[in-house]
């Protein structure tokens, strides 16, 4: 793993070869699920290290042991439709987190995030965020989805922010913006085409999760 400040980015085999898999267009629908489901999994374990543990005595057929249960109360917010494709993986580590889906789409000619909808209730009902968004490419989105969680309620260090692929010019600007926010990446590229995109990077997360590309079946 390599941290700098607030980001850390993953360095590990099993990653690097499910992110490989994740950049091919001859991946299956399926097995882009997967791969999203398997990395976003381990940047939940590792982004969760440093929760708070609540211990308690317990007793089995063997004798007293003592446990620990997480503290604070964990919510997820993935950012339609894309930050879907990662919410079941936290699920399985956090079975009881709320889920807040957040709508913010990139408009095609300026590159501006646009907010579309919301499921945030009218007050916090959490202690800490994970906001989940498979691809940051110029940052604009996590951007705005990191204003709408703070403007909530949310400390800005009370929010992980979870991607599987980066480019370098995005975490800038969302670490400009938002200088106290952990970022968690599978990996990062170092340059975004002149059309604001990762390349050669996930393509259309959504649609590769749902299988909507045009021209497929």
């Amino acid at each position: 793993m390599s941290p700098s400040g607030k980001l850390h980015v993953l360095a590990h085999p099993v990653v690097n070869a499910r992110l490989s898999k994740l950049r091919q267009t001859s991946t299956t629908p399926k097995e882009f699920r997967e791969g999203i489901h398997d990395i976003s999994l381990i940047l939940g374990i590792e982004a969760s290290r440093d929760l708070e543990e609540e211990t308690f005595k317990g007793t089995t057929p063997i004798g007293p042991f003592t446990g620990s249960v997480i503290k604070p109360k964990i919510g997820l917010t993935p950012i339609l439709r894309a930050g879907m494709g990662m919410t079941d993986a936290l699920l399985d580590l956090f079975p009881d987190a709320q889920v807040y889906h957040l709508g913010i789409f990139r408009e095609k000619v300026s590159l501006q995030p646009v907010e579309y909808y919301s499921k945030l209730p009218p007050n916090p009902t959490v202690d800490e965020v994970f906001l989940l968004d498979p691809l940051i490419a110029t940052g604009g989105t996590a951007c705005a989805a990191l204003n709408m969680v703070i403007e909530w309620g949310i400390p800005v260090n009370r929010i992980k922010l979870l991607c599987v692929l980066a480019s370098q010019d995005g975490l800038s600007r969302v670490q400009s913006e938002f200088p106290g926010v952990e970022i968690w990446a599978a990996a990062v590229d170092p340059q975004l085409t002149p059309n604001g995109l990762v390349s050669p990077g996930l393509g259309d997360t959504g649609d590769r999760l749902y299988n909507t590309l045009k021209g497929s079946d």
